[in-house]
């Protein structure tokens, strides 16, 4: 079978590999859709921290079962999607239904290999049927449910200003999902083409350019108060620090956003406004069936946000295309 292969940082090449027998309890499925990651991005330019080379991105899958166990769950030939975060089930995190921060966590396409690939053979309970959901769709679930997942570990209310900072996929899906929960969403980026696709596809309430005047841009959006909740979803330490500074008294920080920098702020501004301040890391089994029933009810974007397709047997020559920020990528899918 065709398989893609990160064999360093700035070079993919085509390989022909096995295809995987499947196991016992596992499901073995002909992928046919991956979105293209941030982490995937991160991968090829070589700074992606938790990784060693070679190895075979993907994580964003939707795909077809070819073989399965005869529970009833599944059957050959459901369109699938798959939870990447392959979880022990037993630590302490996963006792709590936490899965998403497990103490043994295996990420597709980052601590193994992933789906740019023509087969994969993964265990049943990381993969579900995508029920009245397209092959795109399918593959958008997993990037979206990060999304949905900081909206609901932060635990906004109706009518609630909410600040996204960095327009790139994941912010782009907490703005949807604050959006559906109720909130007034502003987003704050650098990039003027990013935030005119949030007015124009996400229907945000305010967009602002980061620069001069920025700052008092977003104290005039909100009467001086700031925001309830602010969202980081930048991958840039200096932003997270400055995020502090746009979060209401008795509002909260949630950092989506993971850097290899020590984040340092204010304690005096931190405890006066006494700021609850989260992580938020990957999604749970809930999180992308809450994606799932949005997606089936026309509540996201997904064909506005699906803005460049390539061919697997493509990428070696052309994923390079996908850092050009003047090619306006939001969501890349490769069809397998």
């Amino acid at each position: 079978m065709l398989t893609v292969i990160c064999e360093k940082p700035g070079l993919l090449v085509s390989r022909d590999t096995p295809k995987p027998a499947r196991g016992e309890g596992e499901t073995l499925i002909r992928i046919r859709r991956v979105g293209v990651c941030g982490t995937d991005l991160h991968i090829y330019e070589g700074n992606q921290p938790y990784l060693e080379y070679p190895r075979v991105m993907g994580h964003e899958i939707s795909g077809v079962v070819e073989e399965t166990d005869d529970s009833g769950r599944l059957q050959a030939g459901d369109i699938v999607y798959v939870v990447p975060y392959l979880s022990c089930g037993q630590c302490i995190a996963c006792r709590q239904g936490k899965t998403n921060c497990c103490t043994r966590i295996a990420v597709l396409g980052v601590h193994r290999d992933g789906a740019l690939t023509e087969y994969l053979s993964l265990p049943d309970r990381f993969v579900f049927k995508a029920e009245g959901l397209s092959l795109d769709q399918a593959a958008m679930v997993e990037f979206l449910a990060i999304g949905a997942h900081a909206v609901r570990r932060s635990g906004l209310g109706q009518a609630q200003r909410v600040l996204v900072v960095g327009a790139g996929p994941i912010g782009m899906a907490a703005a949807i999902f604050a959006g559906i929960a109720g909130a007034q969403v502003t987003v704050l980026d650098t990039r003027t083409d990013r935030l005119a696709f949030c007015r124009q596809h996400l229907k945000v309430a305010a967009t602002v350019t980061v620069g001069d005047g920025d700052k008092d841009e977003l104290a005039r959006l909100t009467d001086g108060d700031f925001f309830d909740v602010v969202f980081d979803a930048t991958g840039n330490a200096r932003a997270i620090e400055r995020g502090f500074e746009f979060v209401a008294h008795a509002g909260s920080y949630v950092l989506i956003s993971v850097v290899k920098d020590h984040i340092r702020f204010a304690d005096p501004e931190f405890h006066k406004r006494e700021t609850t301040l989260l992580g938020s890391r990957n999604a749970t089994a809930e999180d992308f069936q809450h994606v799932e029933r949005c997606l089936r009810e026309g509540l996201i974007p997904d064909q506005a946000l699906n803005t460049h397709r390539l061919q697997l047997a493509e990428l070696p020559t052309r994923f390079a295309e996908l850092l050009d920020p003047a090619r306006g990528v939001v969501k890349a899918i490769v069809e397998i």
